[in-house]
């Protein structure tokens, strides 16, 4: 049916350039077959015209329906902020071109007057829809100032209950469903449509680890969503121009204005550069974790070497790692230790001990 009709469009097309220029092309053709005046010439170039392309329709319909369908899925695939930003950029070309329209069209030199207005409209529409869209960002961050402005003068306080973006690494860890059964956790969280592409391939892997932590990232995310009082929202949109994961959860971000929830180390540096909000899960971990002083006694149990020559290595229960100078000897047995230092890291928390024992000896 689409079809039929752009065929039809095309020969109106064709019929009403013939009835326009139908005068012009006798006028030409005359010095060579002698027409004369030719009566009712502009009908005769509507038939032409028509029956002309009429015979192009069929590879020229063809080719401009398969823009139009590409262009079709094209905008149902783009984000709707995406489009509505890009068409309000589209408008905006269109209404300068429209400004520009009389003065071009002014110009005295054949045919530029008349091609150059059509030329430009197309032009500036363009440009103004990439800006539209590739600035978009730019532009809420501009329109917010203002409510970012009047919150701070607000006399009433208001819980802002921002989005929270949660990515692949975190989502696979699984703590996060712990957090959010306390109910420290507050606001949406938001789960990407990339994010859960990423996890489905992960789940789909040949390597059994890999495909064993998809799995258990789908699962956590469907326990949050049925077992959890945490609201979940999907966000369908993509950003087709950027291939990394990491870059459009930054993106999703700055158009959300949302927090990125992670455990990556790498995405969270970069976030902080991009000035992007995030909690980081092994931050929450080490934060919650007992404070131990030096010259605090504790007892462990020395399961394996250390790096260095007599090291001990031991474990709390959460997973904090014990370095005891001159602990080789104590391997498999419980010992009471003192506490020399602490050094805390973004990977986490490391204690360093010696004997309690040894201690006493000195």
């Amino acid at each position: 049916m689409l079809r039929r009709v752009g065929k039809f469009i095309f020969v109106l097309i064709g019929a009403g350039l013939g009835y326009r220029f139908g005068d012009e092309l006798f006028s030409l053709l005359d010095p060579l077959l002698n027409f004369g005046v030719v009566a009712g010439s502009q009908y005769i170039g509507a038939v032409l015209g028509a029956i002309l392309f009429f015979f192009l329709a069929n590879w020229v319909v063809d080719y401009v329906l398969r823009i139009v369908r590409w262009g079709e899925e094209t905008l149902v695939k783009m984000p709707v902020v995406d489009v509505m930003f890009g068409a309000m950029g589209l408008i905006s070309g269109l209404i300068v071109a429209f400004l520009l329209f009389l003065p071009i069209s002014k110009i005295p030199i054949p045919f530029v007057g008349d091609l150059l207005p059509l030329i430009v409209s197309g032009l500036l529409g363009y440009l103004g829809f990439q800006v539209g869209f590739r600035k978009r960002d730019e532009i809420m961050s501009v329109f917010s100032i203002g409510r970012k402005d009047k919150k701070k003068d607000s006399a009433t306080t208001t819980v802002n209950l921002e989005n929270k973006i949660l990515d692949t690494s975190v989502i696979i860890d699984g703590r996060i469903a712990d957090i959010c059964r306390t109910g420290f956790l507050e606001g949406v969280l938001v789960i990407p449509g990339f994010v859960l592409e990423e996890l489905q391939h992960i789940a789909d892997s040949s390597d059994v680890l890999k495909r064993n932590r998809g799995r258990r990232g789908l699962d956590i995310l469907n326990k949050i969503q049925k077992e959890m009082k945490v609201k979940v929202q999907i966000w369908e949109g993509d950003f087709e121009e950027v291939s990394e994961v990491d870059s459009k959860l930054i993106k999703l971000a700055k158009l959300i204005n949302g927090k990125v929830v992670t455990n990556d180390f790498n995405l969270n540096k970069v976030c902080e550069l991009q000035g992007v909000a995030v909690l980081n899960i092994n931050d929450l971990a080490n934060a919650v974790k007992p404070v131990v002083l030096p010259g605090e006694e504790m007892n462990v149990q020395v399961i394996k070497d250390g790096k260095e020559h007599g090291q001990g290595v031991a474990y709390l229960d959460d997973g904090t790692m014990i370095v005891v100078e001159g602990g080789r000897e104590y391997i498999g047995n419980d010992v009471d230790v003192l506490v020399t230092s602490v050094l805390q890291t973004s990977a986490g928390r490391m204690i360093f001990a010696k004997p309690k024992l040894l201690e006493r000896a000195l």
